[in-house]
């Protein structure tokens, strides 16, 4: 099932985690001591790029009755809500750009083009998810409470409806964000006081009043006689932006050897073994400049989660160093393409919808689901988990020539 010692998992003594987690503090502060204009013109220049494609959409759109200017409107304002989402919204939020002291781009009071009330999703992803990175019932992220992505989580009838949940969750995918925090279903039970919830329920229920009036009413009633199309031009930039967030954030936390974790593993968890989490439990894929920009450089979902604080735009440079220190200590460094990414999760998510009798690989040894128990067949330790995971493989190839030639 999902690792209980993360030590034993990752083949490192105590002293191995320590110095992993020593040499990860000098690198953050490295880059935080460097941080500077640069990186100042960086964030400014996106925010006027965002902005400019925003206001281009927009006004594209007014004359969207003409085929041409629906397709130019549609792109650019899609374009826009991307780009706001991932490298503005996020990374803002986040508190990357804390540093300037600038009160209009601060994580206290950024509020982003989408549904999702800005102090919800700070609890549910800096706090809860962040904190507990894939830790099993303490990890909301794990699934969205709506997909078996681990063997972990018990298989149940509903699961069999997972392949079209996840095109739902994929084509709704602001208002999964939006309603992730709010536990709705908890204060209808009881488990949530209403003096607690019914505040944060209205809050959500008054953002996403704004949101819809802008989008589906004020900006189409601006345009005429072309009401339904900028209306449906709309629907389709929020589509897309939905769609394209939910695999970038798919590829990041669900491909194979994106591990999972029991609540063991919090007891006592040194600085070291946190960050042993977030390098075992998050994958990148790899991306050129323009995809890496498009994806809020979340292609660097490794380095993100190390340093979920530090500016987007310094992660590809910090790649480099975790990528010398995954080698230095025998770790794997979980990165492949893009598509490789998704369609590995895609399976994952597929073949989970499935009762376990179904599924030929242990609950201890699947491309979703491990757990140090995994290695117990092998004769000897090995230095470090790559080494590990590569002898695990060459003794299943050994065994299955064997039994070919039996």
């Amino acid at each position: 099932m999902a690792i209980s010692d993360i030590n034993e998992y990752a083949h490192l003594s105590d002293a191995d985690v320590e110095a992993l987690g020593i040499e990860l503090d000098a690198l953050r502060r490295r880059v935080e001591s460097e941080l500077g204009e640069s990186d100042v013109r960086y964030l400014r220049r996106t925010i006027a790029a965002q902005r400019g494609l925003e206001v281009a959409g927009r006004l594209a759109l007014l004359g969207s009755g003409r085929r041409s200017l629906w397709l130019a409107g549609t792109a650019s304002l899609a374009l826009a809500k991307i780009i706001e989402n991932m490298e503005l919204g996020h990374n803002v939020m986040h508190g990357q750009w804390d540093w300037m002291n600038d009160p209009e781009i601060h994580s206290t009071t950024w509020e982003w083009d989408m549904v999702c009330a800005a102090p919800h999703w700070k609890h549910s992803h800096n706090y809860i998810h962040h904190k507990y990175t894939n830790v099993l019932d303490m990890d909301h992220d794990v699934g969205y409470k709506m997909l078996r992505v681990t063997r972990d989580q018990p298989w149940e009838p509903r699961r069999l409806f997972q392949p079209v949940s996840n095109l739902f969750l994929a084509a709704t995918f602001e208002w999964g964000i939006a309603l992730h925090d709010l536990d709705i279903g908890g204060i209808i039970a009881g488990r949530r006081s209403k003096e607690e919830g019914i505040p944060e329920v209205k809050r959500f229920l008054g953002k996403a009043a704004r949101q819809m009036g802008k989008d589906y009413v004020l900006f189409p009633a601006l345009s005429g006689r072309n009401f339904k199309h900028t209306l449906t031009a709309n629907l389709t930039a929020n589509l897309i932006r939905n769609l394209w967030a939910y695999v970038v954030i798919f590829c990041g936390h669900f491909p194979d050897g994106a591990e999972k974790f029991t609540v063991e593993t919090l007891e006592d968890e040194t600085p070291g073994q946190w960050y042993l989490r977030q390098m075992l439990g998050t994958a990148n894929f790899e991306a050129g400049p323009g995809l890496a920009f498009m994806s809020g450089n979340l292609c660097y979902q490794i380095e993100h989660h190390l340093y979920p604080d530090l500016p987007s735009n310094r992660l590809a440079e910090v790649s480099v160093t975790v990528r010398e220190l995954c080698q230095k200590y025998d770790l794997p460094y979980n990165t492949d393409s893009f598509t490789m990414q998704y369609l590995r999760t895609l399976r994952t998510i597929n073949k989970l919808a499935l009762p376990d009798r179904f599924l030929s690989d242990t609950v201890d040894d699947a491309p979703e689901t491990t757990s140090e128990r995994r290695f117990d067949g092998l004769a000897t330790r090995s230095p470090g988990l790559r080494t590990a995971l590569t002898r695990l493989k060459e003794s299943r190839a050994s065994r299955a020539l064997r039994n070919r030639r039996l």
